[in-house]
């Protein structure tokens, strides 16, 4: 059926992003492994910050977010007049395509990339293009490729989701050179806290002005619920993002659970380390059962099976057994499943769970 009201050209291409299960038919108790969440929550000086807003809920928060960015600036070494704050980085990719994308333009994402790529594309009216990845790997040869006139964005996630798989500085340094002046290259940076010692890419938005980065609070942090992320680019960019950004895009609650969050490096040292130590675990016990993977630099393992059947056959497995986890089929890895890497009770449980599907328990 036509309607005389039609949307502009590119949304009825978008199909609805797929958030993970986090329900079972017939189970109760479930262990919920599909979303790449913190297994151990926000650090409580998130929690007592969020209970201290409750009598602002009335007011209007600030416009701009102007104490989050100096401490997001003061913990990382960062300019704060660079920081942009959204809802999550999700609205940050929104608005990147919104300011410098349109009809007639052309998004660069990889094959496995990140899902709100094309549809932040599709919705601001530009085009999306898919290039190879090399063994679930960003290839940058592949992205230099496919750029064109009309290349307006080139998305990379490093680390990348739902890989888990790192390009490493040197071939991102020589992406950002090798692009034309006309193409600003996207980190996004959701999952760079639970890589020891990586800057996300700081260093080299500093060193460039074609290069911004987009960073989240839903990881590592724990505060996926709250919705809040950041991005820091070169000041061009920043103020064309600040013109498009709603003024009142973060309210006063997640402001100060964030900039809490933030802080607090303990958190986020113990959290980094413990996700090291069962990935590797869980890694080395699926290998031992013949599930393979590449070595991840995230909170999560692409677990890798003999056919999309298979894949399928595990994933159901285990969700009987109240254990939801990320068939990646619509990421183009139809033999994958990624699993979060949860504590260390949730880690046991799924192995022990795959092991029984081998019959190998």
């Amino acid at each position: 059926m036509t309607h005389a009201i039609e949307p502009k050209a590119g949304i009825m291409e978008i199909a609805l992003y797929q958030g993970g299960a986090s329900r079972a038919p017939g189970v109760s108790d479930v262990v919920k492994l599909s979303s790449n969440e913190n297994p151990h929550g926000p650090p409580e000086s998130a929690r007592e910050a969020l209970r201290k807003t409750a009598h602002l809920l009335h007011r209007y928060p600030s416009t701009d977010h102007a104490s989050l960015r100096q401490a997001i600036g003061e913990v990382h070494g960062l300019d704060p007049e660079r920081i942009i704050c959204g809802a999550g980085s999700d609205e940050l990719i929104h608005m990147i395509c919104q300011a410098y994308t349109g009809p007639g333009t052309e998004v660069i994402h990889t094959e496995h990339g990140f899902a709100m790529y094309r549809i932040s594309s599709l919705a601001s009216g530009a085009t999306p293009v898919e290039v190879r990845e090399h063994e679930r790997k960003v290839d940058v040869d592949a992205i230099l490729d496919a750029v064109n006139f009309r290349t307006r964005l080139v998305f990379i996630a490093n680390p990348a989701n739902p890989t888990g798989t790192m390009l490493g500085s040197n071939e991102m340094g020589r992406l950002a050179a090798e692009l034309p002046d006309h193409v600003l290259l996207v980190l996004d940076g959701a999952y760079a806290e639970y890589v020891d010692g990586y800057d996300g890419g700081a260093k080299l938005v500093d060193k460039r002005e074609n290069v911004v980065m987009t960073r989240t609070f839903s990881k590592i942090y724990g505060l996926g619920g709250l919705r809040v992320g950041w991005a820091y680019g070169p000041a061009h960019v920043i103020d064309v993002l600040n013109r498009v950004r709603g003024p009142f895009n973060l309210g006063e609650a997640q402001l100060a659970a964030a900039e809490a969050a933030v802080r607090d490096r303990d958190f986020v040292d113990r959290c980094r380390a413990e996700n090291a130590r069962m990935r590797t675990w869980m890694a080395k016990a699926l290998a031992e059962l013949g599930v393979m993977s590449d070595t991840s630099t995230a909170n999560f393992i692409l677990a890798r099976f003999d056919s999309p059947a298979e894949a399928e056959r595990c994933e159901a497995h285990l969700r009987a057994d109240g254990l939801l986890v990320r068939n990646v089929g619509g990421y183009k890895l139809p033999n994958c499943l990624r699993i979060t890497v949860g504590d260390e009770a949730s880690c046991r449980r799924v192995v022990h769970s795959i092991a029984k599907f081998k019959g190998q328990d």
